[in-house]
């Protein structure tokens, strides 16, 4: 397909990162002070050529060709502010990160327009919003870690990566964390990890190699989307241990990859046993590793973008045709 140019907010960074890997110009928007959404290429990643910064207030000027929301933020406010009437006609995406949260069974998706792509991250998400008329797909993450980066286990230890764990609370497992380390030697990373006794952030670019030599990986989170950290960890070769919610049932197969459970007690038995067993986690990490180069590999997640992109674009155009001959046989 041709190049195309497209506009979207930095919401999620690595997740944006990995999503500009597509053969496109992205156009970032950038406001003084980068507040949220407006951080354009903020440093810590390597972002390629194809990824400029605009200034938000000539976003209208641009000769743009997709508009991607990722967040409510986006679709509801700022699409208003930056873009111009006839951009509020291009054709649309909305990024689904996570799942709903008010009900996990009954919320209607804000986003409600049959003109919109509502792309979700996992199949999980999807199955659990309410779209209404408007159209889904779902295009599973993709990563890319350095070749360098291959599980060594050296450290007799488990590697936690959340943000900002200690704020929020349940639902991404605080308190699973702090339980279980009660009995399981654990590292958090992330940012704001310094208020549990964490490394605080690390770098995209050195988080790969930082988890490699950590025994196992461990996901604490109860509800929420599937991180990209535990994709990173499974194509670094971790055996992953988590909780048997959301989508990390599908992508954790135990006794293969790792170990999804829903009490305390096997939780802890499964780590325990991999700090004791170092080739049993290195069995397992081979597993993580080929489940990864299969499911989440990058060129298979540029070829899903592609996909969308050439569908929304062919979307518009067979519309735009469709009325344009309505009119001609209105006046014939």
């Amino acid at each position: 397909m041709r190049r195309l140019n497209i506009l979207t907010w930095h919401v999620h960074g690595n997740y944006l990162y990995y999503l500009c890997r597509v053969p496109h110009t992205i156009y970032l928007p950038v406001k003084p002070g980068r507040p949220e959404g407006y951080g354009g290429r903020l440093p810590g990643l390597p972002w390629g050529p194809n990824v400029i910064d605009v200034p938000a207030d000539k976003v209208a000027d641009l000769d743009l060709d997709v508009i991607v929301f990722q967040s409510r933020k986006n679709y509801f406010e700022d699409q208003y502010e930056i873009l111009s009437a006839a951009q509020r006609r291009l054709p649309r995406i909305f990024i689904e990160h996570d799942p709903p949260r008010d009900n996990p069974t009954d919320t209607r998706h804000p986003v409600d327009d049959p003109d919109v792509l509502l792309v979700h991250v996992t199949p999980f998400n999807a199955l659990m919003w309410d779209a209404g008329a408007t159209p889904v797909r779902v295009i599973e993450h993709g990563v890319e870690v350095p070749a360098e980066a291959e599980h060594t286990g050296e450290l007799e230890r488990g590697i936690v990566v959340v943000n900002g764990l200690a704020a929020r609370g349940r639902r991404l497992g605080a308190d699973v964390f702090e339980r279980v380390r009660e009995y399981v030697p654990l590292d958090l990373a992330g940012i704001g990890s310094e208020a549990l006794g964490g490394l605080g952030e690390v770098p995209h670019a050195e988080l790969p190699k930082l988890m490699a030599r950590y025994r196992f990986f461990f996901n604490p989170i109860r509800y929420t989307s599937l991180g990209l950290a535990v994709c990173e960890a499974m194509a670094v070769g971790l055996p992953v241990i988590g909780l048997a919610t959301t989508e990390m049932v599908t992508v954790v197969e135990n006794g293969v990859s790792g170990y999804v459970e829903t009490r305390f007690d096997r939780l802890i038995a499964h780590m325990q046993r991999l700090l004791a067993y170092p080739d049993e986690a290195a069995r397992l990490g081979a597993g993580a590793r080929k489940t990864a180069e299969r499911r989440f590999s990058i060129e298979r997640f540029v070829r899903d973008w592609n996909d969308a992109f050439e569908e929304v674009v062919r979307s518009r155009t067979h519309r735009t045709d469709e009325k344009a001959a309505r009119r001609l046989r209105a006046h014939a």
